[in-house]
């Protein structure tokens, strides 16, 4: 098996840099969220019923890869963005086993408000936000 080179100082200088402006990032999106009322992993649970390849919805399974999280605690954010008035839960037309999250208007809404933010902010990170190259 092929041995790769010790990491240089520069290495460890370009994942320091990375790993700041990531958080950086992070740190931004949470304050940004919680100003619009939700919480970080809403937001993201939002984004990720929006952003989800294909379709308008996702299930709890999808969720839970796509946040790298357990079904069950899914399951409970789902129930909490419910209650908020942010998704809804329906049965799959195609399968009456699968449950399908969807977006509701004002998920919808609060969701575009943020994503806006975001993207203002992603634009303002560009040439500084770089993935490192290592040696």
């Amino acid at each position: 098996m092929p041995t790769s080179p010790p990491l240089t100082k520069s290495d460890f200088a370009a994942l320091s840099e990375f790993r700041y402006q990531m958080r950086r990032y992070e740190h931004f999106s949470e304050h940004a969220v919680r100003d619009a009322g939700i919480t970080p992993l809403q937001y993201l649970l939002l984004l990720h019923v929006k952003g989800f390849a294909g379709r308008e919805w996702a299930t709890v399974g999808e969720l839970a890869e796509r946040l790298q999280a357990k079904p069950h605690g899914v399951v409970a954010l789902v129930t909490r963005c419910e209650a908020a008035g942010l998704v809804e839960r329906r049965s799959s037309a195609e399968d009456r086993r699968r449950v399908e999250v969807h977006l509701l208007p004002a998920g919808e809404a609060i969701l575009t408000r943020l994503a806006e933010i975001h993207r203002s902010e992603l634009r303002a990170l560009q040439g500084v936000f770089t993935v490192p190259t290592l040696s």
